[in-house]
């Protein structure tokens, strides 16, 4: 049995279709119009609105903040450096508070 010559794949025409949409949407999620999905602003929350995470430092300045976060990630405690409506705060898990405030006061002696 051979093949049949009059048979079309469908294949590549529905890969470009895909990747059209594709094209589409993703111009549309990184469009600088103000109906774009990742043009809204980032919510700026309070030092109480991240869950779990206490805020354990107020850091003036975001080099200072990415500098006490790396010390306490090298003592091994994970953080995160977030912007409130307070300002900058380098945010902890409750367990590991206390060692991070003791991390971080060390350094400022």
């Amino acid at each position: 049995m051979g093949h049949d010559s009059g048979h079309v794949s469908w294949a590549p025409f529905l890969a470009f279709a895909v990747v059209g949409v594709l094209i589409m949407v993703l111009r549309w999620a990184y469009s600088a119009r103000r109906d774009s999905l990742l043009s809204t602003p980032v919510h700026r929350g309070r030092d109480n609105d991240y869950g779990l995470l206490v805020p354990v430092a107020a850091p003036q300045s975001e080099l200072g903040g990415v500098r006490a976060r790396q010390r306490l990630e090298a003592a091994g405690i994970k953080a995160t450096l977030t912007r409130t409506e307070s300002g900058l705060r380098l945010l902890v898990f409750p367990d590991d508070a206390d060692a991070a405030r003791r991390i971080l006061n060390e350094g400022a002696s």
